[in-house]
């Protein structure tokens, strides 16, 4: 049966129970005080109708029964009716689910009316639906941007393979040369981009992990890139415990300070990296010297994809436009939040914060 008929016939039913029991109180507080005979109480006979229960009873029985018997039909109508109209929302909601399953997720409910259940499913409905199109839209965009960049190494590797062959006398060592360095970045691309995935499923293992020492590791793992570009590359603060992943959690610290350093001033800029602990939050804080950096660029900046205006991509650390957006993942994966703010004097300020362990 369907939920409509269930609720009629559940109406119906109350309706007949509570006719039955108006009935039963009449027969109990009002007929069974009813003389079964008449009592003469004077030498003269009475005129008129007298009440005897037995009288009563034959003259009320068949109203009863008439009263029952509509009782019964106005019940299964006006359930019919009232069942319909409180399901109709639940009919507009199954409406909207069908649509968004077959892949319109454009579709709002947008029900009318007072706040109630059926109010809250809905909104929580339309929600949950603008959500998904927000992130479909973010994946299809992914998806455009990893085909493109993965596409441009590649199409590189088949030119100078072309190129090769018609032309056997170039010189070796060079074609070689370029092709390795394709050949790495459509690999560091690949690396990148599954470790993106990871970040965003989340399914990892977690551990305490001090932040400090994630700090100094990264650091002193890009020490050589920042003495080449002559960067000061500072790490100062305290123990910062939190729980997550030591591998996923150094990947962003890594990303955050190579960003610092490739982002800086050409010849003596700085990058100053900092942890502690507020509360019950850990932070780490990356700040370096660069130039100044336009407000409407900074939220922009952890879209995969995205490079930042002073980005130079003839070195070996162009990048392929995912570290913040990897940073941003593993932040999101562990509970956390990631701000990024313009330095005063220029550069960036780039603060995690994750959630602290005793």
């Amino acid at each position: 049966m369907s939920v409509r008929l269930k609720l009629t016939l559940s109406y119906a039913g109350f309706l007949m129970v509570a006719g039955v029991l108006l009935l039963a109180a009449v027969w109990v507080f009002l007929l069974r005080y009813v003389p079964d005979r008449a009592i003469l109480l004077s030498d003269t006979a009475p005129t008129g109708v007298f009440p005897v229960r037995s009288r009563l009873v034959r003259v009320f029985a068949p109203p009863a029964a008439a009263v029952m018997a509509f009782l019964l039909v106005f019940g299964l109508g006006g359930g019919w009716v009232l069942a319909g109209r409180m399901l109709a929302p639940l009919s507009r909601i199954t409406a909207a689910t069908r649509t968004a399953a077959a892949g319109s997720l454009a579709h709002r409910i947008r029900l009318p009316g007072r706040g109630d259940e059926f109010r809250d499913l809905a909104d929580a409905f339309d929600a949950m639906l603008a959500r998904l199109e927000a992130h479909v839209a973010e994946q299809r965009r992914f998806a455009a941007n990893a085909s493109h960049e993965l596409r441009t190494p590649l199409a590189i590797s088949r030119t100078l393979l072309d190129v090769a062959r018609k032309d056997p006398t170039r010189v070796r060592a060079e074609l070689i040369e370029r092709l390795h360095t394709v050949n790495t970045r459509a690999i560091d691309l690949t690396e990148a981009l599954l470790l993106l995935s990871r970040g965003d499923r989340g399914n990892f293992t977690r551990e305490g992990v001090d932040l400090s020492l994630i700090a100094e590791e990264a650091a002193e793992t890009l020490l050589p890139l920042a003495e080449r570009r002559r960067i000061a590359l500072d790490v100062t603060g305290g123990a910062a415990w939190t729980s997550g992943s030591a591998e996923l959690l150094l990947r962003m610290a890594t990303n955050l300070i190579q960003n610092a350093v490739v982002h800086n001033l050409p010849d003596g800029g700085a990058v100053t990296v900092h942890t502690e602990t507020h509360g019950d939050t850990s932070v780490l804080r990356v700040e370096n010297t660069g130039q100044p950096l336009p407000p409407e660029l900074v939220p922009t900046l952890t879209e995969p994809f995205h490079r930042g205006t002073e980005r130079v991509r003839t070195d070996e650390h162009a990048g392929v436009g995912l570290g913040l957006a990897i940073v941003h993942s593993i932040v999101r994966a562990h509970d956390g939040t990631l701000d990024l703010v313009p330095g005063a004097a220029g550069g960036l300020v780039v603060t995690v914060r994750l959630p602290g362990t005793s």
